[in-house]
């Protein structure tokens, strides 16, 4: 039986709404249609975040896509990497295709409907999912219009998890670019990613709008004592919250930092086997966020498994990432 998910407002939703329906570029439409061909029916929703999306531009970088399956073994020919995807979910790879405007580079990930369900909701501990997905999000395709509608409430659903989860962990008197700017560095840190905190505070600056209306909407579903301050520069808020609240909030926090680098490294080992050009792309990113730059020797292209950890480990000693 399906858990029935908790209830959000309105406006949230709303919101949320108007922002996966954003327009995409043709390269954008050009990769969706490519994936609808390659997984067929299995195909339930396709979503797109990440730089491309904020920036409405394809030509820098790899487009961020999700593709939301109704079931991993339809999704996949071999049952092992169906397996695999159901165990570690999301599986990533590549993809690279010819659009009218040029060639568009995406990396995507296959994830089934439920566990985009369960993923973005309160009843997971780790961030991976609702911490990703309260971010803006775009819709590129939905099978059915009622899909459309559940996949807008769980996006909206992610936003509310993400505010409850990361309001014990900021002062009592905040505006919603502190708070956002928190959480995200809060999500960020349980994961092995090259971005500083200099990348966070750009995320909130470029969709500052969308976190100012996000933040006034979504608290009034969190059962926390959040007073609203109306007063320039920008609108402002009080929470109570008690001091062992606080205490577990940063308990937990350091859990899910825990237990995020074992499953990021995890899901790193799985991306290595399926992303054609992965560690190239590991190293552009890398370098483009850091300045940190390192070559890809002929040893780690044959055995990336064997000497990615090597490389890995004086990067991170040179600070790459975190």
């Amino acid at each position: 039986m399906r858990r029935r998910r908790a209830q959000v407002p309105s406006t949230l939703l709303e919101l949320v709404r108007g922002q996966a329906a954003r327009p995409v570029s043709t390269g954008v439409r050009v990769l969706a249609d490519r994936l609808q061909e390659r997984y067929g029916r299995a195909v339930q929703a396709i979503l797109v975040y990440g730089s491309c999306f904020r920036a409405g531009d394809d030509r820098d970088g790899l487009v961020d896509l999700y593709v939301l399956v109704d079931r991993y073994r339809a999704a996949h020919r071999g049952l092992a990497r169906a397996v695999v995807n159901k165990i570690l979910p999301p599986a990533v790879y590549a993809l690279t295709v010819a659009s009218p405007t040029g060639t568009v580079r995406a990396k995507y990930a296959v994830l089934s409907l439920d566990d985009f369900r369960r993923g973005a909701s309160a009843a997971t501990f780790q961030s991976y999912f609702w911490g990703r997905f309260a971010q803006p999000t775009g819709l590129v395709y939905a099978r059915t219009p009622m899909i459309a509608e559940e996949v807008t409430a769980v996006l909206a659903g992610a936003v509310v998890t993400f505010l409850a989860r990361v309001l014990p962990r900021v002062p009592p008197l905040f505006d919603a670019a502190t708070l956002w700017r928190r959480g995200l560095s809060l999500s960020y840190g349980t994961e092995i990613r090259a971005e500083g905190p200099e990348r966070v505070i750009h995320l909130v600056e470029v969709d500052g709008g969308y976190y100012e209306l996000a933040t006034a909407a979504a608290l009034a579903a969190i059962p926390l004592a959040v007073e609203r301050l109306d007063g320039p520069p920008r609108r402002r808020y009080r929470v109570r919250v008690a001091r062992w609240r606080r205490w577990l909030s940063a308990l937990a926090w350091q859990g899910r930092r825990w237990e995020g680098k074992t499953l990021s490294a995890m899901r790193l080992l799985m991306a290595l086997g399926t992303f054609d050009g992965g560690v190239e792309y590991a190293l552009w990113k890398i370098q483009r966020h850091t300045g940190v730059a390192a070559e890809a020797a002929p040893t780690l292209r044959r055995h990336p498994l064997l000497a990615g950890w090597r490389l890995a480990w004086r990067l991170y000693r040179q600070r790459a990432f975190r």
